[in-house]
């Protein structure tokens, strides 16, 4: 019988195993609260209101949407987490999830301390990658200038050079350790600078392994040709690809703004043509494993089914070492848990951060659970059918 007809993201048994039924209920509530828009938008004007009048809201937070969400507030917090996943093959993606501060002092002391998470995460099992963002290590308006073209100052080149040197110490970690190292993708109009330093960091530490990643988000019209540009890249460079691929997450502001400055907007027509593209990046890669490492990004089923059957359809091993699947830690465990119990690799995003920090994170992952059609009748739909299993 063929393996792959094994395979459904159906099975709640397997998708909640490693949740309590105290979890379980806490997870049924709080995606119902987020199934309510108003509720949604309440909180998110509130919550940081209350921690501005400095109002005990930590601890609610901490005991609801943050432990969903995040793996706890420290590097050492997210570390239990990821032994907790370890038990049920589920590895996971490290992200300090806090959003960058702005200012030199503040990039400079970022980099030991993702430095020290790339140490960490090489001397325990189970965290086999790291997430970075370059706006975490760089003034957004310099990479604005740079993705433009336009001349720098000899300030600004100098400025540049040192974004470069911190980028670089980080990915000469992840190399040193073997720890994947993720470059988030950032919104369009600085995107070209942080592409140009992905594929700098490719050609100098994906000789033999993929360790550095690049981030394709397929709901942009252009990605998929600028997927196959960089495949053609690394071949001349002689050098490995890494390709994350997800569908994307700035979609409204990517809209606004190209209809306020008036210029094409980047992002594709509808959904369909993002299934489409993000489905297209998957066949790409699948054909290509020789040459290059994918990283799946998604919490949609089709396309998870889809690059599960093309690894079984070619006979490519589940644990190949170029295939890595991954959902957001709180979300998707059906895909996730099911993946892992049959043998392909697989992660859990897994952001951490002191809960003020991550406020920003865990309010956009309410908005947008209310907004993807039909994501949290599908979380819920599964969680309540497990609850009925268990008979609770």
């Amino acid at each position: 019988m063929d393996k792959q007809l094994s395979l459904s993201f159906d099975n709640t048994a397997i998708a909640f195993e490693s949740k309590t039924n105290r979890a379980l209920k806490k997870a049924d509530f709080l995606f119902s609260s987020m199934g309510k828009p108003w509720l949604v938008k309440l909180g998110g004007a509130l919550t940081p209101l209350a921690f501005k009048l400095k109002l005990p809201i930590k601890g609610l937070i901490r005991n609801t949407i943050f432990s969903q969400f995040c793996g706890g507030e420290s590097l050492e917090e997210a570390a239990q987490t990821a032994q907790a996943l370890v038990k049920y093959h589920v590895g996971v993606a490290l992200d300090y999830g806090v959003e960058a501060m702005e200012g030199e002092e503040n990039y400079d002391k970022a980099v030991p301390e993702f430095i020290k998470a790339i140490g960490y995460a090489a001397s325990k099992p189970g965290i086999p990658f790291i997430a970075i963002k370059v706006t975490g290590f760089a003034r957004f308006s310099l990479l604005e200038k740079l993705h433009e073209g336009a001349p720098l100052s000899p300030q600004e080149r100098e400025e540049f050079t040192r974004v470069q040197n911190r980028i670089s110490a980080i990915a000469e970690a992840a190399a040193k350790h073997k720890i994947g190292l993720l470059i988030d993708a950032e919104e369009s109009w600085i995107q070209q600078p942080v592409d140009d330093l992905a594929d700098d960091l490719m050609a100098r530490f994906n000789k033999e392994h993929v360790i550095i990643y690049n981030t394709f988000q397929l709901y942009r019209h252009d990605r998929l040709s600028y997927l196959q540009k960089s495949f053609d890249k690394a071949q001349k460079g002689g050098y490995l690809l890494g390709a994350k691929l997800v569908r994307g997450a700035y979609m409204e502001k990517e809209r606004k703004r190209a209809l306020e400055m008036g210029y094409p907007s980047p992002i594709q027509p509808n959904k369909e043509a993002t299934d489409h593209d993000y489905d297209a990046a998957v066949r790409f890669c699948m054909e290509r494993l020789d040459r290059l490492g994918v990283f799946i990004g998604t919490h949609n089923e089709d396309s998870s089914m889809l690059a599960a059957s093309l690894m079984d359809k070619q006979k490519t091993p589940h644990q190949h070492p170029h295939v890595n699947f991954s959902q957001l830690f709180g979300m998707s465990d059906n895909i996730t848990f099911n993946l892992a119990h049959a043998g392909y690799h697989v992660s859990k995003y897994l952001p951490y951060g002191p809960v003020k920090d991550v406020m920003p994170y865990l309010l956009r992952r309410a908005q947008e659970n209310t907004s993807i059609s039909g994501q949290v009748g599908r979380e819920l739909g599964l969680i309540r059918r497990e609850l009925k299993r268990r008979a609770l």
